[in-house]
């Protein structure tokens, strides 16, 4: 039995104060935890992917300030880097719940048995789908890392059995998949409640972030709705 790890350990790297649009129909505050072992080439937040303590306010005194707030925030939503690694993780959910606070959070679902634990302590769910559960090749080539497409599929099949309302997210660019293998990962998410495709932003050589390409055209973005109706596009 893996032993229960202090909330007061939590390794936060940084906090953005309010969000309207991180856990929907809620006005939340996002805690952005340090480390993720996965090194995709469009990450927003590569800072974060190194393991330590984060460079972010310690969580006594950020718990003291989401105390002070609760009821202009409804919602705290956990990010990364990927915060199901982090131990303390459970406990921070609990004393956030404890105050009244619903509990969001965004992953990756490499960790599925951590993902597991955590269920019954959420509200929501935003999972990043990499590539189509069935193209693992490409899910390797993104990610940098082999073999984490099966800890994904569990993941998902893990949301898809809680009854917990959820999102499928996944970063989408030309260098990684091409209209068939779009229409691939559209048609293989079908029956995910909502799917939202992203436009990857890649790093131009002093490290800003590029301006999205116009990718996918109108017509394929057709395609794709036609085969799930109300998929969002997001820039």
């Amino acid at each position: 039995m893996r032993a229960v790890v202090s909330a007061d350990a939590l390794a936060v790297a940084g906090l953005q104060p309010f969000s309207s649009v991180d856990l929907p129909g809620r006005l939340a505050a996002v805690v952005f935890l340090q480390g993720c072992p996965w090194r995709c080439g469009y990450c927003h937040n590569p800072a974060l992917q190194a393991k330590g303590e984060g460079s972010g306010p310690r969580w006594p005194a950020l718990r003291d300030w989401l105390e002070d707030r609760l009821g202009r925030l409804d919602g705290v939503v956990f990010s990364g880097g990927e915060p199901t690694l982090d131990p303390a993780l459970p406990a921070a959910i609990d004393e956030l719940r404890g105050l009244g606070y619903a509990i969001g959070l965004h992953t990756a679902g490499l960790a599925p048995r951590r993902l597991a634990a955590l269920l019954p302590r959420l509200d929501w769910v935003g999972l990043d789908i990499k590539a189509a559960p069935g193209d693992a090749g490409l899910h390797d080539r993104i990610t940098g890392r082999r073999g984490g497409l099966r800890a994904v599929r569990e993941s998902l099949a893990l949301l898809q059995d809680s009854g917990l309302d959820f999102e499928c997210r996944s970063t989408v660019h030309p260098n990684w998949f091409d209209d068939v293998g779009l229409l691939r990962l559209v048609r293989e998410l079908a029956d995910v409640p909502r799917h939202v495709l992203q436009l990857a932003r890649l790093p131009d050589a002093s490290g800003a972030l590029r301006t999205p390409v116009a990718w996918p055209s109108p017509a394929l973005l057709a395609q794709a709705r036609a085969i799930r109706p109300g998929l969002q596009l997001r820039g």
